[in-house]
């Protein structure tokens, strides 16, 4: 159970609390060591899933924690950015975010109880949804400048759209199921 790969996906779960904390701190650099803190989060959620297959090191475990792991990171950073900014574009950016974690989490594990789990894996637009994401985090929460701001605005926006147009994909995958149901 603990190898490396698990051991990344636990470490990331130990920066969530760590995250948080530093996010909330009074001193000049909280915002920028925040930032580092999710992409170093980021990262390892790269590198885990990068090494589980390359080292051939996937376990059941590390396959139930992983998305556990990710889905509590964005979703912290997503609540601590909306409550920060108090802009109802962001709070709606961060509700439907969230609510799609749920949603679709909640629709491959039923998916998974009938064994068609596939039909709802991750897909390339799922990918492109997180970079987007996590860019557009990093950039809400670091608030170097003007123009990372605004970008940070964008890459939220273009998460938010692809995040709907995603869970709209898997709802239509499990279609069938849905509606045998």
């Amino acid at each position: 159970m603990w190898n490396i790969p698990n051991t990344l996906t636990t470490f990331r779960l130990f920066l969530i609390p760590v995250f948080a904390v530093v996010f909330y701190l009074p001193y000049s650099w909280a915002f920028f060591a925040a930032a580092f803190i999710f992409w170093l989060a980021s990262v390892t959620d790269i590198l885990d899933g990068y090494l589980a297959r390359k080292l051939n090191q996937s376990t059941p475990f590390g396959a139930f924690l992983d998305p556990v792991a990710d889905k509590v990171m964005v979703s912290v950073a997503l609540v601590l950015i909306a409550a920060h900014y108090q802009n109802v574009w962001i709070t709606f950016a961060a509700v439907v975010i969230i609510s799609r974690e749920i949603v679709i989490s909640a629709l491959r594990e039923w998916m998974a109880g009938l064994g068609k789990r596939a039909s709802v894996a991750v897909s390339s637009l799922g990918k492109f949804k997180t970079a987007a994401q996590m860019l557009a985090i990093i950039g809400l929460i670091w608030q170097f400048s003007t123009w990372m701001l605004v970008l940070s605005y964008v890459l939220l926006a273009t998460a938010t759209v692809l995040t709907i147009v995603s869970m709209l994909q898997y709802l239509l995958a499990a279609k069938g199921e849905l509606l045998k149901s």
